[in-house]
């Protein structure tokens, strides 16, 4: 008979950091072209929208219109089995 015993251990996994220096850094971020800043800038001034900011406009187009216990759903007659 053979022995399963081996098969069926876990085996563990040991982390082992690479040699300092040996992983290159990641480039650092590039900073936008001043075209593009003094563009941002305009429209800041002109109360536009900019991209990744909040938008107070949008913030309230989009939120619900109905409150919570303002609509309390429809209410059928009574005794009609709904």
């Amino acid at each position: 008979m053979t022995s399963t015993y081996a098969a069926a251990e876990r085996r563990r996994r040991v982390f082992v950091p690479p040699p300092t220096g040996t992983v290159p850094r990641p480039p650092a971020p590039l900073q936008d072209p001043p075209i593009y800043r003094d563009l941002m800038r305009a429209w800041a001034d002109g109360g536009r929208t900019l991209p990744g900011r909040h938008d107070p406009e949008w913030a309230r187009l989009a939120a619900p219109q109905v409150r919570t216990g303002e609509f309390s759903g429809f209410q059928g007659p009574q005794g009609d089995g709904r």
